[in-house]
């Protein structure tokens, strides 16, 4: 028999009343009334009710003790006069005959375990251990240690062999800052941790696996965000020999929607989603990542105001949010979107106008509309007591993703978002190709994507037109996954690389193994990687990441739990063959 319990602290029912047995746990609440003292003890698994009254001895050991500290009691079981039907183990009590101390906790805590997320969050992360004793985020981690089995459940069901892959490896440009890691053994030389297992999960393919899949940890060293974990996250990795991007989609489906059926009871999209081309996405909704919970939709109104004689609006592109239902709103309302948009959305400001029950345009710039733009606007898009937001930049697609953050924003004021349902869909039709800011041609997405049309698109259509095999998945607003149907063909490779910059050298010194391997027999591979932190966080219902990960980081990529980063001996920067020229 267990020296510390016999039963959890769930586990104890009324045909229990009678027997005597042994519970261990955390002093949740002690209630000491005096004559009588009523504690809560809470185990992993549940909380049960202990009463002592006229022993002496053990109230004794009780008021010794602070809440948080740990026990083992043996005593019997009672039925309870004062029931609490909220609680499995609300019918009865334990009346303790021996109370056995395990460890002691400091008089005073550094926060109320019960009111976790309203603590301070650096507070909370130095302390994580205490944090994660909180029941809500105690059961976030329950629910990610399921979610992960369930995974594990589909995937071997669908024919998919986990197969682990390094995590020391070779830096390679792959879109983020890399971690490195200097090698003791080789003076000089670095090591990289991996952002994700791309070019391995390819590799795999060229190794004749069928079809691979692992819950990989990948490192990258990007700004912390509220759905991104800095540092590290993981993803569920997945590829796949002989496959299409309609495979892939298959696949993703069945495991991520059914993953959330099995974990939620809100409503999840039916199978077959939808797809929507980025173009389209951007020109609809402003975002690749469309939250389609939102009913707001983007409108090109540039046409409508060629002859402005409003300044800010003349020759650039226009887009207009019309929101239903809210011309009735008032100043302060229109004048905090605003706000929003200059502080938050780096906005030279946000144009407006209300529509009253009559049709007439008020507040904002409807000075600047005449009687042809009125009636067009009504014709066409709005309709009375609707109010519509006006965004203009010369760069149209400036002008989408700033509307794109209004179009959210103002849903989210106003309550829009359609409850308790996870609404997915696909982004497909990536462009191969984007011009960073010196205007120099840049990959837009992963570069090992097949571009559509292979090599003949590559070699005669302009960059800025060629679309790729990419897609995402995206969930609520979220971006949930991305893939690619992957360049197996090394002419085809060679060719995309060129186009973007990269000579045959750079992507053979760069790349080696792909480069080796695709001439030895690669077959056509394809896969995806949903994120795993994300799609937790979104089961879970939280509005951060760092509340579904049992250590994380805090906004500044900090580990105040361990104290990480942190400064090293002078001998450990020796052995590696490193010396610090830090500028303080």
């Amino acid at each position: 028999m267990n020296e510390y319990r016999t039963h959890y602290c769930n586990e104890l029912r009324i045909s229990d009343v009678g027997k005597e047995v042994r519970l261990a746990g955390w002093l949740q609440t002690v209630r000491d009334l005096g004559s009588v003292i009523f504690i809560d003890l809470r185990d992993h698994f549940g909380i049960t009710q202990l009463v002592i009254t006229d022993d002496e001895e053990n109230m004794k050991i009780i008021r010794s003790l602070s809440t948080e500290s740990t026990v083992s009691i043996t005593g019997k079981v009672r039925e309870r006069s004062n029931k609490n039907p909220n609680i499995p183990t609300g019918e009865i009590e334990i009346i303790p005959s021996k109370i056995r101390v395990c460890g002691k906790a400091k008089n005073v805590l550094p926060f109320e375990i019960n009111i976790g997320q309203d603590v301070r969050e650096d507070l909370r992360l130095e302390y994580r251990y205490l944090d994660l004793r909180n029941e809500k985020i105690h059961n976030n981690i329950v629910l990610r240690a399921k979610i992960m089995k369930t995974i594990r459940e589909i995937m071997d069901d669908m024919g998919f062999i986990e197969i682990q892959t390094p995590i020391l490896t070779s830096s390679s440009p792959e879109g983020a800052r890399d971690f490195i890691v200097p090698s003791r053994l080789h003076p000089g030389e670095f090591y990289a941790l991996p952002q994700a297992p791309q070019q391995y999960k390819q590799l795999i393919m060229m190794s004749g696996f069928d079809k691979y899949y692992q819950i990989a940890p990948c490192f990258r060293d990007e700004d912390p965000r509220a759905d991104r974990s800095p540092g590290e996250f993981y993803q569920l990795d997945l590829e796949m020999s002989f496959a299409t991007q309609e495979d892939v989609f298959k696949v993703v489906e069945n495991v991520v929607l059914n993953t959330f059926r099995r974990h939620t009871t809100w409503k999840v999209s039916d199978d077959n989603l939808i797809r929507i081309p980025y173009r389209e996405a951007m020109k609809k909704y402003g975002s690749d990542k469309p939250d389609l919970r939102n009913p707001l939709v983007l409108n090109d109104l540039t046409d409508m105001f060629v002859n402005t004689t409003f300044k800010a609006f003349a020759e650039k592109k226009v887009i207009a949010i019309v929101v239903p239902s809210a011309g009735n709103e008032t100043r302060k309302f229109f004048d905090s979107m605003t706000e929003y948009a200059v502080n938050e959305c780096e906005a030279k400001g946000l144009a407006y106008v209300k529509i009253s029950e009559s049709g007439e345009l008020s507040g904002g710039i409807s000075k600047f509309f005449n009687d042809e733009m009125t009636k067009e606007l009504l014709e066409k898009y709005a309709k009375p007591n609707d109010a519509v937001f006006f965004v203009a930049d010369e760069n149209e697609e400036k002008a989408q993703k700033l509307a794109g953050l209004i179009r959210n924003e103002t849903a989210k004021r106003l309550d829009l978002l359609e409850k308790n349902v996870y609404k997915f869909c696909w982004i497909v039709d990536f462009p191969m190709y984007e011009k960073d800011d010196e205007g120099k041609i840049e990959f837009n997405h992963n570069p090992f994507s097949m571009p559509q049309g292979g090599l003949e698109s590559l070699n005669t259509k302009d960059p800025l037109e060629i679309y790729a095999y990419q897609y995402d998945l995206v969930c609520n607003g979220y971006e949930l996954a991305s893939g690619a149907v992957r360049n197996h063909d090394i002419e085809i490779m060679e060719r995309a690389f060129e186009i973007a910059g990269y000579t045959r050298e750079h992507v053979e010194s760069k790349f080696p193994a792909l480069f080796n391997a695709f001439q030895y027999g690669a077959p056509p591979h394809a896969g995806a990687a949903p994120g795993l932190d994300r799609m937790i966080m979104l089961l879970a219902q939280e509005e951060s990441i760092r509340e579904v990960i049992a250590f994380p980081k805090n906004s500044k990529a900090r580990d105040l739990l361990m104290g990480a980063p942190s400064t090293v001996y002078e001998y450990q920067l020796k052995d590696v063959h490193i010396k610090l020229d830090v500028n303080e």
